[in-house]
């Protein structure tokens, strides 16, 4: 809820764009408390056609929707609203073997309703088992959390949201942006960095946001939008809501990941780049491959076969690389960041760049050392 003059505005759920679960799961902590069970029921009502099941003693992640194998489980998941808890949902990044940053990312959301092919975070352990779309209804007790970590950092800290979902695919939904940027308005420390393709930016737009969250937006060229993107807001719809919140003060980053190199790739993205820089005031922007895990790679091949423009890209001759990660060989992502690097240069010499989950060869090979640790995730 917000206040203003002392008027309490409660928020109806809307149902999410692109979003039209079967099943909706009462799991456990979601009838905890008078006001989780309220909004558990103006969500539930926002699907009238969905079953509900009450599993009040399950663990939101324990959810056994009894599929027997891997694709079968993933459509089904993206097709399961799971309503709950989530206690340690404040976490500190412990990633290795590349250049980015480890960071502090929070949880009010769990996976994604979208359906990119390509989809990294499918093939994570927290996902594969259980890959359904998650609401945690215990957003006050984050927040509080959240505060506490900054205040005890004592400088202005970044939490991300965005690293195990999309970050407001499903605020129609919750509403929890209403409650989200004023939190980090008023806080003297905490910030927030926000990561998604939602298009519905409705609830953003008349908050006071104070320009303590960053909102940015993965995109990609509509060409790769439309071949690999599925159920996913069009990249153009994107932009234009990229455009609406740097309209009213945010900070707004891009992040073009993962560059996929199809036929005619050079044109392809440069064109993208002049619009999409054209369009929008970019604070920063973010550069990235596919970066993959083996189990993600399986289902990318299980919806496009083994001979996709994908999995043919993939260099399975080189070493286990230090983050377990799969990539595109090394000579063609040096081929393309440099390609779009030279690009973004042109067009926006000021603009700040980065490079996602790279490897410090990849850096060292470009000449590029000085773009280290220059993330999406961090201030």
């Amino acid at each position: 809820m917000l206040c203003q003059d002392n008027v309490v505005r409660p928020y109806l759920p809307r149902s999410a764009p692109l979003f039209r679960p079967s099943t909706i799961v009462l799991a456990k902590g979601s009838n905890r408390t008078e006001q989780r069970w309220r909004l558990a029921e103006k969500i539930c009502a926002a699907y009238p056609n969905a079953e509900v099941v009450e599993a009040f003693a399950t663990p939101h992640n324990r959810i056994n929707l009894g599929q027997p194998d891997g694709l079968t489980l993933h459509y089904e998941g993206k097709q399961t609203l799971v309503l709950g808890e989530h206690d340690s949902a404040v976490r500190h990044s412990s990633e290795e073997g590349n250049t980015c940053p480890n960071y502090w990312h929070f949880s009010p959301y769990g996976f994604c309703p979208y359906g990119c092919d390509y989809c990294y975070l499918a093939g994570t352990p927290g996902v594969r088992f259980s890959p359904t779309v998650k609401i945690y209804l215990n957003l006050p007790e984050i927040l509080d959390e959240v505060g506490r970590i900054a205040v005890r950092i004592g400088q202005p800290m970044a939490f991300y949201l965005g690293k195990l979902q999309d970050g407001l695919a499903l605020d129609a939904l919750t509403g929890y942006s209403r409650e989200l940027v004023p939190f980090f308005a008023g806080h003297p420390l905490a910030r927030m960095i926000v990561l998604t393709k939602c298009a519905d930016v409705t609830n953003l737009l008349a908050l006071d946001h104070g320009g303590h969250s960053i909102l940015s937006w993965t995109v990609n060229p509509p060409e790769i939008g439309d071949r690999f993107e599925r159920k996913t807001p069009p990249c153009l719809e994107r932009i234009e809501a990229m455009k609406r919140c740097a309209d009213v003060g945010y900070p707004v980053r891009a992040v073009v990941m993962p560059i996929i190199p199809i036929e005619d790739w050079r044109t392809i993205y440069c064109r993208f780049l002049r619009l999409l820089l054209s369009s929008v005031r970019l604070a920063r922007i973010t550069l990235g491959s596919i970066c993959s895990y083996g189990q993600a790679l399986h289902l990318t091949e299980l919806k496009l076969g083994k001979s996709n423009p994908i999995s043919s890209k993939i260099d399975r001759t080189a070493s286990k690389s230090k983050d377990g990660r799969l990539r595109f060989h090394r000579s063609a992502r040096q081929e393309v960041y440099r390609v779009l690097l030279d690009c973004i240069r042109e067009l926006r010499p000021d603009l700040e760049i980065g490079l996602c989950l790279e490897e410090r060869t990849t850096f060292d090979a470009l000449a590029e050392s000085r773009l280290i640790g220059r993330c999406n995730c961090v201030l």
